[in-house]
């Protein structure tokens, strides 16, 4: 039996955790008391005595938690931003390459990919791998998630009247310096010789997540077709457990997406639009950013490092 120690479980990411594993009958849990939690020892201890510990906190908390467990042995999985581009840490996305699902079964620290690079990545990845586009094209990525991905203090803000941040906004556009958090993870696991062009916003709905990225066809090495990105990504996909591609005949049919509709909860879709012949591309991936963006993909990495699930990685 593999116990487990999710550090920070009363917030957005860890409660969603702990209520995925409950009733797992192969998994042991230590939990601590809300005083013991602000508790140095309490929390080193029980760092140390997990096989694996999930961390759900903040940057410099994940960090302080790395460092008690200094040698211990135990293994981890961070779900903050504070490893996700360090050295020795390996990217917890089993689907970012071939053998990435073998490299995070094997080990000691993952790092929990974040929802925007989760959904940036698998529409770039195999594009690049195939040399459709470019390592130093200037990409530009669009997205808008749901406002749990901004945790308690979000979550309050947009459901909370008594809150003081309480905000009756439909739709907020931010990150505009252009410097957001998980920019220098897409590039460096994308890897972009430049830094994408990235703009992220939130909406009033709880879950859910649309990435896009506009191609101009035309100013590409080769002036690559529709129906060779669509081939590129269902070559890579295919057979992998969490993501699918919309075939190119039902995309035709699509006049809008949903954020909301017809989310998988660990599942990702991926869709190529556009006209073929007209030099452009739209693609989108559509996610939960609750799941295969955060406690979803953690829940995920913890079964492959414990040899319960088969990798099932993209092959190209």
């Amino acid at each position: 039996m593999t116990r487990i120690f999710i550090d920070g479980e009363a917030g957005t990411t860890g409660l969603e955790i702990r209520e995925r594993l409950a009733g797992r009958t192969d998994l042991s849990f230590l939990s601590l008391g809300e005083a013991e939690r602000k508790d140095g020892a309490a929390r080193a201890r029980a760092l140390k005595a997990a096989d694996i510990a999930i961390l759900c906190l903040p940057d410099e908390a994940a960090r302080e938690a790395v460092a008690l467990i200094g040698n211990s042995g135990t293994r981890v999985i961070d779900a903050s931003t504070a490893h996700r581009t360090a050295p020795g840490w390996t990217y917890g996305f089993p689907e970012l390459r071939p053998g990435q699902g073998a490299a995070i079964a094997g080990a000691a620290r993952v790092s929990n990919p974040g929802c925007y690079p989760t959904g940036v990545l698998v529409l770039l990845g195999p594009l690049l791998r195939a040399g459709l586009l470019p390592a130093d094209h200037p990409v530009t990525i669009n997205a808008v998630s749901g406002y749990s991905g901004g945790g308690r203090k979000m979550i309050a803000a947009f459901e909370d009247e008594r809150d003081p941040d309480f905000t009756r906004e439909a739709f907020r556009l931010y990150g505009l310096s252009l410097r957001h958090k998980h920019v220098e993870e897409m590039r460096v696991h994308a890897g972009l010789v430049h830094r994408p062009l990235f703009v992220p916003s939130v909406a009033r709905f709880y879950r859910g997540m649309l990435v896009s990225i506009p191609l101009v066809l035309d100013a590409l090495p080769g002036r690559p077709s529709l129906g060779a990105l669509q081939d590129c990504l269902e070559r890579a996909y295919a057979g992998t457990r969490d993501v699918s591609v919309l075939p190119a005949e039902k995309a035709r049919t699509l006049d809008r997406l949903d954020p909301e509709a017809g989310l998988e909860r660990d599942g990702m879709t991926l869709y190529v639009f556009g006209t073929e012949g007209d030099g452009q591309a739209l693609l989108v991936a559509r996610l939960d950013n609750l799941g295969k963006g955060a406690a979803g993909q953690a829940v995920r990495n913890l079964d492959l490092m414990i040899g319960h699930d088969d990798p099932r990685e993209a092959r190209a």
